[in-house]
């Protein structure tokens, strides 16, 4: 929350402002303790692909801040106004997530309907299932919980923020790419969660456990980052001004980087 705040703030100040920078900064480094304090849930799931994640996430936050720190000092700052961009994303980002994760009505009306959605497509393929609660389906007596990070909540807040951020874009644009990004992910959550549920109520991989970890963090897993990959190819394709920013992101990076190992050596 704390993190959000500052990007919020970063983002809507004044560009003669270069306190924008210092919130920026700030904002970036709550992140990057964010990021690792999830670790600690990631280890304990044994999810080996979001435990790297992180640890990258809370490490580019960290550098991130450190650049953005730099700005605040200087004249002219034209070369780090993607970081404000950049900032701006991680705010619209962050606040959707928020949102569905603390507003209860959000987080139970998100939970609910993929319990139910998931039940209704395992149902299709005549699977004994039943929407025993809220947020628990059963599928031949075996109940699967939906918690929040079975929604795709991350990568829809995700894809909100990057569409957001393509300030030059026109609104058409950006709703043609929200249509063919956030709903596209959303029903392929509901299908990778009717399949994992399946997969561990009728034992597809030997025993339920063993048929959920499997199904869940290796076969689906791989699908979804395939299907993120593609959708983002695309989101980059329609917003080419997407693809300007984390272009010039990543090369003030490798830049930077280049001039904190001379600092160093």
């Amino acid at each position: 929350m704390v993190s959000l705040v500052f990007l919020v703030i970063a983002s809507f100040l004044p560009k003669s402002f270069n306190s924008r920078f210092i919130f920026a900064g700030s904002g970036w480094i709550f992140l990057a303790i964010y990021w690792s304090g999830q670790l600690g849930s990631y280890i304990e799931l044994k999810d080996y692909v979001n435990i790297i994640l992180v640890i990258a996430a809370a490490f580019a936050s960290l550098f991130i801040a450190y650049i953005t720190f730099q700005a605040k000092d200087k004249n002219d700052t034209g070369d780090y106004e993607v970081f404000i961009s950049l900032s701006r994303a991680a705010s619209i980002s962050g606040l959707v997530y928020f949102l569905f994760a603390e507003v209860e009505l959000l987080n139970r009306w998100i939970i609910s309907t993929v319990a139910g959605q998931g039940t209704w497509l395992i149902g299709k393929f005549d699977f004994p299932v039943t929407n025993v609660a809220w947020n628990q389906l059963a599928v031949n007596g075996l109940v699967v919980e939906i918690i929040l990070a079975c929604t795709a909540i991350e990568s829809i807040a995700l894809f909100s923020g990057i569409i957001s951020s393509a300030s030059s874009a026109t609104l058409g644009r950006k709703v043609q790419v929200f249509m063919i990004s956030v709903p596209v992910v959303y029903v392929l959550n509901i299908i990778r969660v009717s399949f994992t549920a399946s997969a561990y109520g009728l034992s597809w991989f030997g025993t339920p456990d063993e048929s959920f970890h499997i199904s869940e963090h290796f076969i689906t897993k791989a699908g979804s980052l395939l299907a993120l990959l593609l959708i983002s190819y695309y989101v980059l394709k329609m917003l080419p001004e997407v693809a300007d920013m984390l272009d010039d992101i990543l090369n003030m990076m490798r830049t930077e980087f280049h001039r904190f190992i001379l600092k160093l050596s």
